[in-house]
């Protein structure tokens, strides 16, 4: 799964989940936007934050909220709690749980 946050209308950054299906990894994507304007963009959406250029949190219910409808598997749900688990045991949360560590790649619209 993808969490992009790209120029969108009027320059505005958009944020938008992609690859909800893929289930075996979790980034940020970048696009042509400075990082003030991507946390600025992630907190606005009440998708997470960016820690720094290289790191973001994103917050598992609002992933949930934003990917689960858009998804086309039925065990869509169960991955999602395992690629939670998972993460938790890697260390990879942050907030009490709530939220889950993520890297920051550039976007390919980038």
């Amino acid at each position: 799964m993808i969490i992009e946050v790209i120029g969108g209308a009027d320059e505005v950054p958009e944020v938008r989940v992609a690859d909800v299906d893929d289930l075996t990894r979790l980034h940020l994507a970048v696009g042509a936007v400075t990082d003030e304007e991507a946390d600025a963009a992630l907190r606005a959406a009440g998708m997470g934050r960016l820690t720094d250029g290289d790191t973001g949190v994103v917050s598992v219910a609002a992933l949930r909220e934003a990917a689960g409808p858009r998804s086309s598997a039925p065990d869509w749900a169960e991955r999602f709690d395992a690629m939670v688990i998972f993460a938790a045991q890697q260390g990879w949360t942050a907030d009490d749980g709530a939220g889950l560590q993520v890297h920051v790649e550039p976007a390919a619209s980038a």
